[in-house]
């Protein structure tokens, strides 16, 4: 595989397709279809290709995700592309438990961040959805707050994972 070449494809859950994108070998992306910043990021000229290694991975990561499993984000190699602190964030959200939910100023006071909207702004951009488990962050009342893929999607995930 080129350098910086990107490749794409699609897998389809039970909630709707996704989108994943590999870059150098690594996951970069992976969105629900038509979810608020869908492929950001993905150069137009992107190659569909299901041959790509990562993506095989990534669609096996999900099928045991989908049955009931619990994959850990680190058996992908994933590269997120954002800011430094987008990164900080994230990295965060891979610590969260399967099953297991906590708030937007949790994740601030845990990286040293000053505030929770900012935590918010940057769980909004998560480029790799579901792997990167932005959907386990919920407000500080309990409810359910946004989520780039729709409320419904992040319900679902939480029930399948048994944390509502």
């Amino acid at each position: 595989m080129e350098l910086n070449q990107f490749f794409i494809d699609e897998y389809d859950s039970p909630i709707g397709k996704i989108t994943m994108a590999a870059c150098d070998e690594m996951l970069c992306g992976l969105w629900f279809v038509g979810q608020k910043y869908y492929i950001a990021g993905v150069p137009e000229n992107c190659v569909a290709n299901a041959n790509v290694p990562i993506l095989k991975h990534a669609k096996q990561w999900l099928d045991k995700y989908f049955a009931g499993m619990q994959p850990r984000a680190t058996e992908l190699t994933i590269s997120p592309h954002g800011t430094e602190f987008q990164r900080r964030v994230w990295r965060a959200l891979v610590d969260i438990p399967y099953g297991a939910t906590t708030t937007y100023g949790d994740i601030a006071r845990r990286i040293g961040a000053k505030s929770p909207r900012a935590v918010g702004a940057a769980i909004g951009h998560n480029p790799i959805s579901v792997i990167i488990p932005c959907h386990r962050v919920i407000g500080a009342n309990g409810n359910m707050t946004g989520y780039a893929g729709g409320l419904g999607i992040k319900r679902y995930l939480l029930t399948h994972e048994g944390a509502i």
